[in-house]
């Protein structure tokens, strides 16, 4: 929940300036309010995703969002299961993953998150917590529509507290994360699924994260808010 058409429109403004790595696909995940400016204001290159989205087409769910509003901005993905989403707003994983079923057949792209507490990790069960998260989403994903899922692995205590995951860390999950989809839901669908990491990246640790051959990509949080960003799209090169 940042940002003013000024500071959005800057942010705009650096990216189509930057030398963007060209093998690096980038997906702007924008307010609601903004989605459309955003849209606008970028080349289609770049892909635009609502943070949240309901699991109707319409009705008496104020406030919500549909996935026909957000395409009739122009954008094409959807952010699901959010730890904040998850641990602020207390969404359930049935929920999401009910959201994600209708977005998928709705055409969108779904960013699928996952992730644990830190009282979770410290008592061992991040394992326990991550295959629960992802065996919702598996339930319902139909095997045609995982190649428009990508998981998001956020560990919650690694989200806007400077601490991150270690490279290891990061990867470890990531690769434990791939062996369940193989065994769970098939081979192919674990070696095609891009598994990205979130959690506190930046310009200072992201090549070094990039290198896990685990780790596809990332969910950046404040760091997209500054001209670091354009280092971490970057990380590959």
């Amino acid at each position: 929940m940042n940002g003013t058409k000024a500071s959005i429109k800057g942010i705009c403004d650096q990216l189509k300036a930057a030398q963007l790595d060209s093998n690096t696909e980038v997906c702007l995940g924008v307010p609601a309010p903004y989605l459309q400016f955003v849209r606008d204001n970028l080349p289609e290159t770049f892909h635009i995703a609502s943070q949240n989205c309901y699991k109707a087409a319409s009705g008496a769910f104020t406030a919500e969002l549909s996935c026909d509003m957000i395409k009739d901005c122009g954008c094409d993905t959807v952010i699901l299961g959010h730890s904040e989403r998850r641990n602020v707003f207390g969404e359930k994983d049935q929920l999401i993953a009910e959201k994600c079923a209708f977005a998928l057949q709705n055409g969108l792209t779904v960013v699928a998150c996952i992730g644990e507490l830190l009282e979770e990790r410290e008592s061992g069960k991040t394992e326990e917590v991550v295959y629960r998260q992802t065996k919702a989403y598996a339930d319902l994903i139909k095997p045609d529509q995982w190649k428009n899922v990508v998981i998001a692995y956020e560990p919650v205590w690694a989200i806007g507290t400077g601490k991150t995951a270690s490279p290891e860390q990061a990867q470890e999950v990531h690769a434990q994360l791939r062996q369940w989809l193989s065994k769970n839901v098939s081979e192919e669908v674990a070696l095609s699924t891009r598994i990205i990491y979130g959690g506190s990246v930046t310009a200072a640790n992201c090549k070094e994260l990039a290198q896990k051959p685990d780790v596809d990509g990332f969910l950046v949080g404040g760091a997209s808010l500054k001209p670091e960003f354009v280092q971490i799209i970057n990380a590959n090169q």
